[in-house]
């Protein structure tokens, strides 16, 4: 009895959708044929009884993220309410001061909550990014012991220099050498930071960037998981990725399979770092992984879903915004012209003090992650009814989720010049010229949260990043290999990614 109507609940959820993807495949097939900007409504979509806007999210789920922030754009609070099927609803913003209410000011009421949990919790189980309370706080906890400044300077000094110098750079001088050779750069930078994820937080090589460029199963699969999970969240219709997993098909059995790939090597690394603690009397090794370990948490399971948090925050959002700074730079040689002025004269492997004083260089960055973040949106969901600065009402269970891609092009937040990359907006500069780095309160950028759960491994993201930088731009010069006019196509899952990758071309530069 419980599988028929199991069965019926399916096609009737395969029938609603194949309705509205015909209400809108003629709407949108028109559309395409125009230019870009007349693609886009960037009014509030229209409700229907019980469907609410499903046609719309419907039309529109390819590009989700630009089409709610255009109508984000429109709207004199930078705030609306979209109307989810059967009643559900979800705030979305890219006010800074509801920023600050949801992320600060009333935290207790806005946590990662049900929804989050249940569409994520297959990939990611009780990681750090899906829990609330206690579990998230102890978490965080001994996380925060690998981002002291004894830590930082180690991870600079050794494992990002090691891998900067013994696979990274030796890759793309290989590819400079012939220059009908095209890289997936985007790929490229993933390589790097997974391998040095690996080795900061857990010790282990999983020598993915190598020459080769070798396959990895796990890779492949840690990227469907992503994607599948995050298609879940943003489902039109969430029942119908529910009754798929009952029935193990389509989508929901790619994800067990895709999943049972990623916890398979998570486990192996757990398993072989118990070993090597259990060989020693003391503990030698300071890694993020051992900590955890040695604090009296035995469940393997849990400690697997911190590792798979780990790599999911120290790979993804890294090379995501690496690859869209290196595109914007191919496209602002006064950018490119400040940071190599910036890089000359400091030492070859350009050490951790030399890394903090590239200030024009972080301003880059921020600027580059202020268009295109790591990550677009992040959710929450409300506990209990509220009221938000702008006077919206939320009530119990609605999602409210801040805008983080529609902030950075916000004219209301950065005025007017809103779509230039520029770096001077983040700094200043004396009467002798040099720079001085501006911050910019964290509820106007949102990029690395704010408040309680803002991002204990910024200041290791950005450290790697300019050494980075510095490593590749005092060699080579990367060139896009595009056609002409060709734009890339920002999308995101958990993590934004470069649609289709970044095919380059690396340039040894001429220091004549």
């Amino acid at each position: 009895m419980e599988l028929q109507l199991l069965v019926s609940w399916l096609l009737f959820s395969a029938s609603l959708v194949w309705f509205l993807l015909l209400a809108t495949k003629t709407k949108t097939k028109s559309k395409s044929q125009k230019a870009p900007s007349s693609t886009t409504n960037t009014t509030i979509p229209k409700s229907y009884p019980i469907f609410g806007s499903a046609f719309s999210l419907a039309a529109n789920f390819h590009r989700r993220v630009q089409w709610t922030s255009d109508i984000l754009q429109t709207i004199p609070s930078s705030t609306f309410v979209l109307h989810r099927p059967f009643g559900s609803r979800q705030v979305f913003t890219a006010q800074p001061a509801v920023v600050q209410h949801i992320l600060k000011t009333n935290f207790p009421c806005y946590g990662k909550g049900f929804t989050f949990y249940q569409s994520i919790n297959d990939l990611l189980g009780d990681g750090i990014f899906t829990v609330d309370g206690d579990a998230w706080k102890f978490q965080r906890q001994i996380s925060s012991h690998e981002f002291n400044t004894k830590s930082l300077r180690k991870f600079v000094e050794t494992v990002v220099d090691v891998e900067l110098s013994d696979r990274l750079l030796p890759v793309l001088s290989e590819a400079s050498l012939n220059q009908t050779t095209i890289l997936d750069f985007q790929d490229i930078l993933q390589r790097f930071t997974f391998d040095n994820i690996c080795m900061i937080a857990f010790g282990y090589d999983p020598e993915y960037l190598l020459p080769s460029l070798p396959e990895a199963p796990f890779v492949k699969a840690f990227d469907e998981s992503t994607r599948l999970s995050i298609e879940r969240l943003n489902a039109v219709i969430p029942l119908l990725w529910k009754v798929k997993k009952v029935l193990n098909i389509g989508s929901e059995r790619r994800l067990k399979e895709a999943v049972a790939e990623v916890r398979g090597l998570a486990t192996k690394i757990v398993r072989d770092k118990k070993k090597v603690l259990g060989e020693k009397s003391a503990l030698e090794s300071v890694d993020l992984l051992s900590r955890f370990l040695n604090s009296g948490h035995s469940d393997e399971s849990f400690v697997v879903d911190i590792v798979i948090s780990f790599i999911l925050a120290g790979r993804d959002t890294t090379s995501a915004a690496l690859t869209w700074f290196f595109w914007l730079l191919s496209k602002h040689t006064h950018v490119e012209n400040e940071i190599l002025k910036e890089i000359t004269g400091k030492s070859e492997t350009v050490g951790y003090d030399e890394v903090k004083d590239m200030v024009y260089t972080h301003a880059a960055l921020c600027e580059s992650m202020r268009l295109y973040p790591p990550v677009a949106v992040d959710t929450k969901l409300a506990a209990h009814e509220d009221v938000l600065p702008d006077g919206t009402l939320v009530k119990k269970g609605w999602r409210v989720t801040y805008h983080v891609y529609a902030m950075g092009r916000s004219e209301k937040i950065w005025g007017p010049d809103w779509a230039e990359f520029r770096p001077e907006r983040w700094l200043s500069r004396d009467e002798v010229g040099k720079w001085s780095f501006i911050g910019i309160d964290y509820y106007r950028y949102p990029v690395f949260q704010a408040g309680p759960r803002v991002c204990i491994g910024k200041e290791m993201a950005f450290l790697q990043m300019k050494r980075v930088v510095a490593g590749i731009m005092g060699r080579f010069r990367v060139v896009p290999a595009m056609d002409e006019g060709i734009e890339p196509e920002y999308t995101a899952h958990i993590t934004s990614l470069m649609k289709g990758g970044f095919p380059v071309k690396i340039e040894m530069r001429s220091h004549s």
